[in-house]
């Protein structure tokens, strides 16, 4: 959100307060996201989604690495092409960039649309893969990140204060923050890139749950990894190295 300078008034906000705090807020239950302009300050809605998260690995060492000017393209190559890729499912509903997190939510109310959120992972991976081999080539260093991924109900709601345009849609749930979690593990406590929770892992097409492992446990396995790519550009890649080989 972009600011918008207004002094601050500290008796309109105890109003404010009060106002929050002894509101009848509703919160409806629904089976699809609905649309952002159904949200008041007193409302908000409990639905189905997936959630997926992508952050960068050893961030804080690439300013020793490089210039300013440097940074900013590998910075910017990442944001914009991880951001253009869960841009063209038609199920996201939400895209966040926090430094180098973007994180999002998906409309999740069938197996084919968690298999979907499954395989815009799997493209972040391989565009992962395509931008260190150019930044390889251009000699720079290759960067690591870890997605991570989480299905169930979540509590949707409009944030910010009545009488300003502040204010956005806020995600709270165990969908989010398990999303967070996954992709915290992911690349870091263990190797593969792509994480997931048991429940998205449920919700999967069988034969997407064939391209995961399951984390070692007696009983139910703490989360699902793999490295699943996407085809296509894993073979554009695998056929420009082969080009540089033969030069």
């Amino acid at each position: 959100m972009e600011s918008n300078y207004k002094t601050y008034d500290f008796y309109k906000s105890l109003g404010r307060l009060d106002e929050i705090l002894n509101s009848s807020s509703s919160f409806e239950e629904k089976d699809e996201i609905p649309k952002r302009t159904d949200l008041t300050y007193t409302n908000g809605y409990y639905v189905n989604c997936s959630a997926l998260f992508v952050d960068l690995r050893d961030s804080s060492k690439m300013p020793d690495r490089h210039q300013k000017r440097v940074l900013a393209k590998i910075y910017r190559s990442y944001i914009s092409e991880i951001v253009a890729i869960i841009n063209g499912s038609s199920i996201c509903k939400e895209i966040n960039i926090i430094g180098d997190c973007v994180s999002a939510i998906f409309k999740s109310q069938f197996k084919r649309e968690v298999d979907e959120v499954f395989s815009v992972a799997a493209q972040i991976h391989s565009l992962i893969d395509v931008l260190n081999y150019k930044l390889t080539k251009k000699g720079y260093s290759t960067i690591k990140a870890g997605i991570g991924m989480s299905f169930g109900r979540v509590l949707m709601i409009k944030a910010g204060y009545s009488g300003s345009t502040i204010n956005d849609v806020v995600w709270m749930g165990e969908a989010v923050n398990q999303a967070s979690k996954m992709c915290s593990k992911a690349s870091k406590e263990i190797s593969s890139p792509i994480v997931v929770t048991p429940e998205f892992y449920s919700n999967l097409p069988e034969e997407s749950q064939e391209l995961l492992q399951s984390s070692s446990s007696i009983f139910t396995p703490e989360y699902y990894y793999g490295d699943t790519v996407s085809v296509l550009m894993n073979n554009w890649l695998n056929d420009q190295k082969k080009k540089d080989e033969e030069k």
